[in-house]
């Protein structure tokens, strides 16, 4: 089976490649300009699975309109030269403040440009012709502000119930196998929840990687929790407990990334 990632050079492919666990292609910018036409339909020819983790996150200069633009490209590409089915990286930002369990067929309300831009292209792939899944990413270990964004002097914003925000959270490893099994699934659906059933206390990881922090207030902008829906997911995938543990998720992103 022939495995494209497109975007490889990025935070999350950098993060995953490593344990990924079938033989792939890891392409990154300086391998292909997505904006190539010709070049990226002789990337996708022969492939069965793309994955496009290519676009564009806050905090740089270029527009986030580009993350439609990467994902329309791929998608054509995919569907000039017959490519198998492609997977599109969405984000749990497109929920915004929504409360509950977020479920892929319930409301959204992104509160950002950047989940604004990544529910537009969650909707142009809805309407395009060739197969794909966009997977609505959770907090991955290591990728994230959290784990992978620790300093000394880091500080959390703490609750008025005493807690710290709670998230989904998926180990990397963890989630290269998730990757790995979705290519050799059928039936999938157009939209799907990815991360490790349940949430997790974002001061837990901390703990749990003996990592020290600071409390802080919250904010009234604070979002106390994303709670991914992960049923759809868990069709397709069988989770370990402790995948959605703090011990366990820190325990991935340790023997990932031989933090210590």
């Amino acid at each position: 089976m022939r495995v494209v990632v497109l975007g490889g050079g990025g935070r999350l492919g950098k993060l995953l490649a490593p344990v990924f666990p079938r033989p792939a292609t890891w392409l990154t910018r300086q391998d292909i300009d997505i904006r190539n036409s010709d070049a990226l339909r002789k990337a996708l020819t022969g492939t069965q699975a793309v994955f496009c983790m290519a676009g564009v996150t806050p905090g740089g200069n270029a527009p986030m309109e580009a993350n439609i633009d990467l994902a329309r490209r791929t998608l054509d590409a995919a569907q000039d030269v017959d490519a198998g089915h492609v997977f599109l990286f969405s984000s749990a930002a497109v929920y915004g403040r929504v409360s509950g369990a977020l479920s892929e067929d319930g409301p959204t309300a992104p509160q950002a440009p950047y989940g604004v831009a990544k529910l537009a292209m969650e909707q142009m792939a809805a309407d395009h012709e060739h197969p794909n899944t966009v997977l609505r990413l959770g907090n991955v270990a290591g990728a994230d502000a959290i784990l992978g964004g620790w300093k000394p002097g880091f500080a959390l914003d703490v609750l008025p119930d005493g807690t710290t925000p709670r998230r989904s959270y998926i180990g990397p490893a963890c989630l290269g196998r998730v990757l790995s099994q979705l290519c050799m699934a059928s039936d999938l659906p157009p939209l799907m929840n990815v991360a490790a059933p349940g949430t997790v206390e974002m001061g837990e990881l901390l703990d749990a990687a003996h990592r020290r922090w600071q409390p802080k207030v919250a904010g009234e902008g604070t979002i106390g929790q994303v709670a991914l829906d992960t049923r759809v997911l868990e069709r397709f995938i069988t989770f370990d407990t402790s995948d959605s543990t703090a011990q366990g998720i820190v325990a991935d992103w340790r023997k990932t990334t031989g933090e210590q």
